[in-house]
C-alpha cells in the first residue's frame, strides 16, 4: 500500500529462529523485482526460505485469477482443504492463456523492467524535489501523502478533471492521519509525461493545500517558485 518492499531477510531470520512459516504475497511484485521480474524472495535470493508464494494474475501479467507456489505437498494439501479453492471453478482458458503470454513477454523483453524502473526513479527524483511527502517509497506504486481523507478525494477528483488517473486511499484501508494517493507507473509511460502528471500534481497542492513539510506550508510563495 506504501510503495515499500518488504524486509524479507529479517523476516526469515525470525522465521528460522521461531519456527514460523512465511507466505510471501507477491501482487504488486511479479514482473517487478527480482530475476526477470519473478518477485520478493527472488530478488532477496531467499527462494528456499520461504514456504509459500502467492500473486494474482489481475496486475502485470494483465488477466484475472491468482497463483499459490509451493512444495508438492503442501499444495496437495490446500487441493483438498482450501475451502477457496474446493468451492471455485476454474479460469476461464482466455484468461490462462492471456497470463502466460503476458510471462512469456516478461522473460523475453526485459527492457520492460528496466524502463518501469527507470521511470520509477525519475518520478520519485521528482516528488522529492518538489517536496511531496512520499514517505519510503522504493517502488513502482509511489504513496503521496495527503492525510485528510476528504482533501484525500478532492486531490483525486481534480486530478481526474485534469486528465491524471490515481487511487485515493483512506481509511479503514490506512489511518485517517495517512491517507494517501496512489501514483502508479508503467513501463509504457514517458518522462514527459510523468512531468505533465507532476505539474498538475503541484496545481492541486496549491489550491487544496497537502502532502507538504509544515514550513513549506506556512511559506506560499515558495510554491510559487518552484512551479
Amino acid at each position: 500500500m506504501e510503495g515499500d518492499i518488504v524486509k524479507l531477510p529479517k523476516i526469515v531470520e525470525l522465521s528460522k529462529k521461531y519456527g514460523g512459516t512465511i507466505i510471501v504475497d507477491d501482487a504488486h511484485s511479479v514482473g517487478v523485482i527480482g530475476k526477470q521480474g519473478s518477485g520478493t524472495a527472488s530478488h532477496f535470493g531467499l527462494e528456499d526460505d520461504v514456504d509459500f508464494i502467492v500473486g494474482t494474475f489481475s496486475k502485470s501479467l494483465a488477466s484475472l485469477g491468482g497463483f499459490v507456489a509451493a512444495d508438492h505437498t503442501s499444495i496437495e494439501y490446500m487441493k483438498h482443504h482450501a475451502r477457496a479453492l474446493m468451492f471455485s471453478a476454474s479460469i476461464p482458458p482466455a484468461s490462462a492463456a492471456s497470463a502466460l503470454a503476458a510471462l512469456e513477454i516478461i522473460k523475453t523483453e526485459p527492457e520492460r523492467i528496466e524502463k518501469l524502473w527507470d521511470n520509477t526513479n525519475y518520478t520519485i527524483k521528482c516528488l522529492k524535489q518538489n517536496e511531496f511527502d512520499i514517505g519510503d517509497a522504493e517502488s513502482p506504486i509511489v504513496p503521496i501523502y495527503v492525510r485528510d481523507n476528504t482533501k484525500t478525494f478532492q486531490v483525486t477528483q481534480m486530478l481526474f478533471n485534469e486528465g491524471v488517473f490515481v487511487n485515493p486511499v483512506i481509511s479503514p484501508a490506512v489511518p485517517s492521519n495517512s491517507s494517501l494517493l496512489r501514483f502508479s507507473l508503467m513501463a509504457t509511460h514517458s518522462h514527459e509525461q510523468i512531468d505533465i502528471a507532476m505539474d498538475k500534481f503541484i496545481k492541486a497542492r496549491k489550491i487544496i493545500g497537502f502532502g507538504e513539510p509544515e514550513e513549506v506550508l506556512a511559506e506560499p510563495a515558495l510554491l510559487s517558485n518552484k512551479a
